[in-house]
């Protein structure tokens, strides 16, 4: 399990490298007061380049960790099962928001509604999968308490909290607290499995 360790950790950097090269080419982009998507948007300069850093790329890397995370599970219940896949239905919607750019010059428009739309799916299925893990998936009461906060705390993030001039601010957490979850989920299912594989027996005995 040491390949979804380095996609999570590859997510997370490809993710914050993007942001730090926000401002080049635009200078009078914000981090504490514009959305991440608006520096993707469609007609700016460099617009495919960000997207690619800040959605596609990392969610791509999530996607192929949650296949990994799934087999990690085994016979996991039923919960654990759901959860995983509400888990990877949130990286794919990641993902998405970089290949379904917003159009400023059509903020109504078919583009932008498909990007609400999967920024909307990303943490909607991200609540209910982070808490059908952390009570189904059996790794320990630090994860599960771990989901249970994340859970709580990224609809506040997301939605409750970006108001007036702290938009850029608060989903850039929002953003972060996901990545984290992720980072941490690799690093508890690769500790259980390391030590699942070290107790077994020899072959042949």
């Amino acid at each position: 399990m040491r390949k979804p360790i380095l996609l999570a950790a590859a997510a997370l950097l490809l993710f914050a490298l993007a942001l730090m090269a926000a401002g080049v080419g635009l200078p009078e982009y914000s981090h504490r007061l514009h959305p991440v998507a608006l520096r993707g948007a469609s007609g700016l300069p460099g617009a495919w380049l960000f997207n690619l850093g800040a959605f596609l790329l990392p969610g791509a890397c999530l996607v192929l960790f949650g296949r990994d995370l799934r087999a990690a599970l085994g016979d996991a219940r039923w919960g654990a099962r759901i959860g995983m896949t509400l888990i990877q239905l949130s990286a794919l919607a990641f993902a998405l928001q970089g290949a379904l750019p917003l159009d400023l010059e059509h903020p109504d428009a078919g583009a932008s509604r498909l990007h609400a739309l999967v920024w909307a799916l990303w943490w909607i299925a991200f609540v209910p999968g982070a808490l059908l893990l952390g009570v189904f998936a059996r790794r320990g009461a630090g994860f599960a308490a771990a989901c249970l906060l994340a859970a709580g705390l990224m609809p506040v993030l997301a939605v409750l909290a970006p108001v007036d001039g702290w938009v850029g601010l608060e989903q850039r957490l929002a953003f972060a607290l996901w990545l984290g979850w992720w980072l941490l989920a690799a690093k508890v299912f690769s500790r259980i499995s390391a030590s699942s594989a070290g107790s077994r027996p020899p072959a042949g005995r």
